[in-house]
């Protein structure tokens, strides 16, 4: 059980999204359908992870000084993988992601873990840490979006679950639903914590 929590943590006690609201501004900016959410979720998962394993494996040789810069660099060499991988193999989710593929070097997440955790901790925990909290991130974003398309388009990952003339909500594929959603989201997270005590 020793390491299993550090992956454990961020899938509900310390989920970034829901619990220390972290990454906001892709979570509320993609999620306007799940596939967004799924592939920004799963983008910056690998960056977490990758992130997370060089920072671990590099903390004694990385001078205070130039600590945070340094910690920049590696997030921007995976991001910079990432953004040439979607680009090319997925060019329809590059496209609906947009600026915020390259904005995943200043996620809040990221750095927040490779300072508080992977420049503290061996490999192992640095590597399930940076998984658990990306899939934690990538569940909260993915839960999200999946709402806002339900409700204000109709379908779930393009797949139509209405009937063409069905009324939906449009507020939800517009900014101030994926508010709604997310404070909505944020408010079962926090009683579900008091209830179960976690």
């Amino acid at each position: 059980m020793g390491n299993l929590k550090y992956f454990t943590n961020g899938l509900i006690k310390e989920n970034p999204s829901l619990v220390l609201v972290l990454g906001t501004c892709p979570t509320l900016a993609v999620t306007t359908a799940a596939v967004n959410g799924l592939g920004m979720g799963a983008a910056t998962t690998f960056v977490l992870v990758c992130s997370n394993l060089l920072i671990s494996l590099l903390k004694n040789y990385i001078p205070d000084k130039v600590r945070i810069a340094a910690f920049i660099l590696v997030i921007a060499t995976f991001v910079t993988i990432v953004d040439l991988v979607m680009k090319a193999f997925t060019p329809d989710l590059y496209s609906a992601l947009g600026i915020f593929i390259p904005l995943i070097v200043v996620n809040c997440i990221i750095l927040g873990r490779a300072e508080a955790f992977a420049q503290k901790s061996k490999v192992l925990p640095a590597i399930l840490d940076g998984l658990g909290m990306g899939l934690g991130f990538t569940l909260a974003i993915t839960l999200l979006a999946s709402i806002r398309e339900i409700l204000g388009n109709g379908t779930l990952f393009d797949l139509r679950l209405m009937g063409e003339n069905a009324s939906t909500i449009l507020v939800f594929v517009l900014p101030p639903g994926a508010f709604i959603t997310y404070g909505l989201l944020i408010a079962i997270m926090n009683r579900i914590k008091l209830k179960f005590n976690i």
